[in-house]
């Protein structure tokens, strides 16, 4: 049975909640990266896969996917799936920590986020540092 005035209100109010509707905060930013991240290792682990095959076949397909590997574009895919691994890294640990019920308060949420953020850009470059220097 249809009633009028509630069939007025449900028709002004939204389907679902929609990203404009809410402010963006950091923690929903990392929260994102945190899925982007996991879904962009299963492509950067692809890559390594066809790169072992390439090597364990050789002939013209190790030739390939070394001269893929050793430019500009492959070194940049390596660390930016370097970033990846550390991101999701320190994702899965501020939701561990969540999952104890730990850092809940809005600064804890705020912190743990930065430092996924940070901590992951921080590690990458640091052991990017260490390669360089290492040779």
């Amino acid at each position: 049975m249809a009633n009028a005035s509630t069939d007025e209100r449900a028709a002004k109010r939204p389907l679902s909640p929609h990203l404009t509707v809410f402010k963006p905060w950091l923690t929903m930013a990392m929260s994102m990266a945190h899925r982007i991240t996991g879904a962009a290792l299963y492509v950067g682990l692809a890559l390594m896969a066809l790169f072992l095959l390439g090597a364990g076949v050789g002939g013209w397909l190790h030739a390939l996917t070394g001269w893929l590997a050793s430019g500009f574009i492959g070194g940049l895919i390596v660390f930016l799936i370097t970033w990846a691994i550390f991101h999701h890294l320190l994702g899965g640990v501020r939701h561990a920590l969540w999952d104890r019920t730990l850092y809940m308060d809005p600064q804890g949420r705020e912190l743990l986020a930065q430092a996924s953020l940070y901590g992951g850009v921080g590690l990458t470059v640091l052991l990017w540092i260490i390669k360089s220097l290492a040779g």
